[in-house]
């Protein structure tokens, strides 16, 4: 396949062109740039189809290799089909943006802003959890860390615990009783007024 080198030109030039305006703030510019690259696009596949053959018309006596291929003119139809109605679209949103703010600049979103200035840590999400966060007691961890729990503990074990003072965790920054903290993980928190402002302890 042998290829035109005007074209390839060409081509670079309007790609270049419509991708510096496509990242531009202005709609109308973004709007210019979309049309050169759907231009530049219709060179590239004019590129693919070689130079200028014969019409595509079936012969006996014509070779195979004479004719011109159709389908990238196909597709290049399809391509003008397909950049006319982003155009279109492209004037509505410009056109109602000029009617609501009497500007083609897109302006910063404050809630854009908002959401950037954001850390990305999360208090509650991102903080060590010392005790599994489940709705089932036997899997919230005792003081030591190591036991399943503190309570229910049987044998000498049983004896032992009673002379200790109740476990605490640490959850949320505060310290809390691991009887409280296991509650919290249960379906229907004791630590929740079921009145109907909610409220807790």
């Amino acid at each position: 396949m042998s290829v035109n080198l005007t074209l390839l030109i060409v081509m670079g030039a309007l790609y270049a062109c419509g991708i510096y305006l496509i990242l531009e703030r202005s709609l109308t510019r973004v709007l210019l740039g979309l049309m050169l690259l759907a231009n530049a696009t219709n060179l590239l596949i004019l590129a693919t189809g070689g130079y200028a053959g014969l019409a595509p018309l079936f012969a006996k006596d014509i070779a195979a290799k004479d004719y011109n291929d159709p389908l990238p003119q196909a597709l290049i139809l399809t391509s003008i089909v397909i950049s006319f109605a982003v155009t279109a679209f492209m004037l509505g949103i410009i056109y109602r943006t000029w009617l609501l703010a009497r500007q083609d600049e897109i302006q910063d979103d404050a809630e854009d802003r908002r959401v950037a200035a954001t850390p990305s840590f999360d208090a509650e999400d991102d903080a060590e959890v010392p005790a599994e966060t489940s709705e089932f007691p036997l899997t919230m961890l005792g003081s030591d860390g190591m036991d399943v729990s503190d309570r229910g503990a049987s044998g000498a074990d049983a004896g032992l615990q009673a002379d200790q003072p109740p476990a605490t965790v640490l959850a949320g920054g505060r310290e809390m009783s691991a009887e409280h903290a296991a509650a919290e993980e249960k379906p229907g928190s004791l630590n929740i007024d079921p009145s109907p402002e909610g409220g807790g302890k």
